[in-house]
């Protein structure tokens, strides 16, 4: 049974007329016809009297035109409830990033921003999970509006987000720095660049995160060769600092990620300042994405950082 027979019948039960409903209903006579013989067929039962003029509904067809009311009332509620849904989700903006960033820097600023402008921004909890080319790829294959991210020359995964379908914000500048515990007199148990005969265990991220080939780019250029011996492999920026500050070796991590631990005493800088790495942290998203809430967010975060749009 089809849902236009449902409202076939109810149109020709309004105006008892086989002519007049099937111009209601935008089709020929003969159509019309049709489609209510299919609906009693349906039925195995007849709904129209033919014998009176005006038509009139049999006692059968006057407990269907009930149902038949009651179904298409619902059925309309439903789509309109749908369609509501359906615009809601295309103005609200989906956004992917990082568990490091997402703790350091969208919890304390972007998220504020987004209160202020009072925008609704769907962050995907699941990619606190991927690894650097699935939030690139997600961008992409237009699964998100947003992307922010870590960004170094280093970072391969990113090249791909070309000038061309893709624009970028430098929301802020961040800075990898190597940590250690520290000793019984407040000092680096660690401290670089190590030496041969004992080279420093290092809590290192794993190959397909954003991190791992910026230090590698960065200790690659340096004229001391830093002495290394990579104890422990992670994805994520909170692994390597619960290891660094449980005391098991050194790591390089984000300096919002460590700016409260370093107030207590509990772990220290691992090494001077040639061994910092700059990074910037950018907002991606695709220049014909033309989500209205989405362009309207992107000009008040110009506005905000008093920014023009990279390309």
């Amino acid at each position: 049974m089809e849902i236009r027979w449902l409202e076939d019948f109810i149109a020709l039960a309004r105006t008892r007329h086989f002519s007049r409903a099937a111009d209601e209903q935008h089709v020929t006579q003969p159509t019309f016809s049709r489609r209510i013989k299919l609906l009693e067929d349906e039925m195995k039962v007849t709904l129209i009297d033919r014998n009176t003029l005006p038509l009139s509904l049999t006692p059968a067809g006057n407990v269907f035109l009930q149902s038949a009311e009651l179904i298409t009332r619902q059925l309309r509620d439903a789509k309109e409830r749908c369609q509501e849904i359906r615009k809601q989700e295309e103005s609200q903006i989906s956004f992917v990033t990082t568990q490091t960033l997402f703790l350091s820097f969208y919890k304390e600023w972007l998220e504020p921003f987004c209160d202020r402008i009072n925008l609704d921004m769907d962050v995907n909890m699941k990619s606190s999970a991927w690894v650097a080319a699935d939030f690139v790829n997600a961008l992409a294959e237009k699964q998100c509006d947003l992307m922010l991210c870590f960004w170094h020359p280093a970072i391969n995964f990113v090249r791909s987000l070309d000038e061309e379908n893709y624009e970028y914000l430098v929301i802020a500048q961040e800075t990898l720095i190597p940590y250690s515990a520290t000793d019984d007199n407040g000092q680096a148990k660690y401290s670089l660049p190590g030496s041969r005969r004992k080279p420093l265990p290092l809590i290192s991220y794993t190959e397909n995160s954003f991190l791992q080939p910026v230090i590698q780019h960065h200790l690659q250029r340096q004229r001391e060769v830093p002495q290394l011996q990579t104890l422990n492999e992670n994805l994520h920026s909170v692994s390597v600092k619960a290891m660094v500050k449980e005391g098991f070796g050194i790591g390089w991590l984000p300096q919002r990620l460590m700016s409260d631990n370093l107030e207590y005493g509990k772990v220290a800088l691992a090494g001077e300042k040639q061994w910092h790495i700059p990074l910037e942290i950018r907002l991606y998203k695709s220049r014909f994405n033309q989500n209205p809430n989405l362009v309207a967010f992107w000009q008040q975060l110009i506005s905000e950082l008093n920014l023009l749009p990279k390309h």
